[in-house]
């Protein structure tokens, strides 16, 4: 075990990327860089921290913005109910615990969109509790050093993983073993193809030597992907205008901003309705994945009605981006702005 502490803590003195978060104790800058980077790689996510770092520099800034700018800010992250609970934990720091956030594991749990692997970086970061950290990181390194078989996304995996995770930990120094595994799951024993010639546990790890490391760690599950079809009608008028609404439904993308959308239950029956469309623009199809869905969208230029919906809003065209919108929107707004607006000008 001591062993163990000491290869990963010297290879990640050695090895690790000078991170902002990494070089203070203040628990808002840690929790704020561990919310954006979940489910998002450093790179997409460092300038992310950057711009929410300098738009609300304190627990209480962010708490008092208004969530619409929040969603704006967090456009092209994904995963918005995270920006969602991220301004709900805000507000619960600032009413609950006077805007400091709790100092153990076990308080940090009771915050909204905290679980317990935030809780366990918040707790060890900023306040040197020990308790390990269990991330995909870590999974797949301790699955590997020690040829683990149970299933990661067990009940009794996930069980058997945080046991010997907390029994790893340097108790010590609980904040830079804690990064020195999440990085060395990061950077050296990767998913595929990691370089294992140079890994510094080579001769530790047993999956190494069982010659198991394509197969660890293991997954019980497989996800089930659902597909929709989406078609996005935007209703242009000589005025220029376009109308939106705002998605108000649980489920993917609540809160944000979007063309009206008809939603169809079978890629037959959307092709129907796109060969009957009178529509002088149709886009090419757009493919967006999620973790449990895969929207095939088209976007369709159609006349405006006369009376705009209680539930839509009609705008000036350039307005858009103060809007927060889906990535698949704002991805196609990128692609055909100047056409749609060249459309909107030959109809004028």
């Amino acid at each position: 075990m001591l062993q163990f502490q000491e290869l990963i803590t010297h290879w990640y003195h050695q090895n690790k990327r000078n991170l902002p978060w990494r070089t203070t104790k203040n628990a808002y800058v840690i929790w704020l860089s561990e919310i954006i980077l979940q489910q998002t790689r450093v790179e997409q996510g460092l300038p992310y921290f950057n711009k929410f770092l300098q738009h609300y520099p304190s627990v209480s800034d962010l708490a008092t913005a208004d969530e619409q700018e929040i969603l704006n800010d967090w456009q092209g992250l994904g995963y918005y109910s995270r920006a969602r609970n991220l301004h709900k934990t805000a507000k619960e720091v600032v009413e609950i615990y006077k805007s400091e956030f709790p100092s153990t594991y076990n308080e940090l749990l009771k915050l909204t969109g905290i679980g317990p692997y935030t809780a366990a970086a918040i707790a060890s970061f900023a306040f040197d509790e020990a308790k390990a950290v269990v991330d995909g990181n870590v999974y797949r390194v301790l699955s590997r050093v020690f040829d683990i078989e149970e299933a990661i996304d067990s009940t009794q995996g996930k069980k058997t993983f945080e046991l010997l995770a907390n029994e790893l930990i340097d108790k010590k120094n609980p904040a830079i073993y804690n990064q020195a595994i999440m990085e060395f799951g990061a950077l050296q024993c990767v998913p595929v193809n990691p370089d294992c010639a140079i890994c510094p546990l080579q001769f530790q790890c047993l999956a190494y030597a069982n010659k198991n490391i394509i197969e660890r760690p293991v997954k019980s599950k497989k996800t089930k992907v659902t597909p929709r079809y989406f078609v996005y009608l935007i209703e242009l008028s000589s005025s220029q205008t376009i109308r939106i609404e705002k998605r108000k439904e649980k489920g993917i993308w609540q809160h944000l901003y979007q063309f009206p959308l008809v939603e169809f239950t079978s890629i037959d029956e959307k092709k129907s309705f796109l060969n009957n469309l009178k529509s002088d623009f149709i886009s090419k199809e757009y493919k967006h994945i999620l973790s449990h869905q895969q929207i095939f969208a088209h976007f369709a230029v159609v006349e405006q009605s006369n009376k705009i919906p209680e539930n839509q809003l009609e705008i000036v065209l350039s307005e858009l981006s103060n809007f927060p919108i889906p990535r698949l929107i704002d991805k196609f707004w990128e692609e055909y702005y100047e056409q749609i607006h060249a459309i909107i000008n030959s109809n004028r």
